[in-house]
């Protein structure tokens, strides 16, 4: 029988058809793993969506009222992970991300009181549309719960840095 790299022919062709179906089921796993973590974000930014309009209440997380670590904490719900209830505490789980490297269902810290380097409010990123502009969810105090571009003046001069929950 004839041989071709020390392998019968038919045993080369098993070998084709191994390595081809292996390589398939890899590449399924691994576009499977991508999916599960897109539908997962899509959940959480349809969730905090449900609350636009939500008036602001400190210590809320209700649709009579709501913070911006509570619509996250309910936000988050819908996938079963569980938040810290303080933005300060949310701000230190995760992985932490660059600015550059935003992406859907990552969370972005802000200082937004009298003390610079406090961790005083939350949202949650729903869109990025290019390197200026990128949509966040969160609870304002006046206006209640709003998508914003985390490029607005006042946002930029705010941010403290972001974190990734779903990885």
């Amino acid at each position: 029988m004839e041989q071709f790299f020390g392998f019968k022919i038919h045993q080369r062709r098993f070998l084709q058809i191994t390595i081809s179906v292996m390589l398939f089921l890899v590449s399924c796993a691994a576009s499977k793993k991508v999916s599960v973590r897109e539908m997962q974000v899509e959940r959480v930014i349809e969730s905090a969506r449900a609350y636009i309009g939500t008036p602001y209440k400190y210590g809320g997380t209700s649709r009579t009222g709501m913070d911006c670590s509570g619509l996250l904490l309910n936000s988050f719900r819908a996938i079963e992970v569980s938040l810290p209830r303080s933005s300060e505490d949310q701000s230190k789980i995760g992985t932490e991300i660059k600015m550059k490297d935003l992406e859907p269902g990552d969370l972005v810290f802000f200082a937004t009181g009298s003390k610079k380097k406090k961790i005083t409010h939350v949202g949650l990123v729903t869109e990025v549309k290019g390197k200026d502009e990128v949509k966040f969810i969160h609870a304002s105090s006046k206006l209640g719960v709003v998508e914003t571009n985390i490029y607005a003046e006042y946002y930029q001069q705010r941010f403290r840095g972001a974190r990734r929950v779903i990885q």
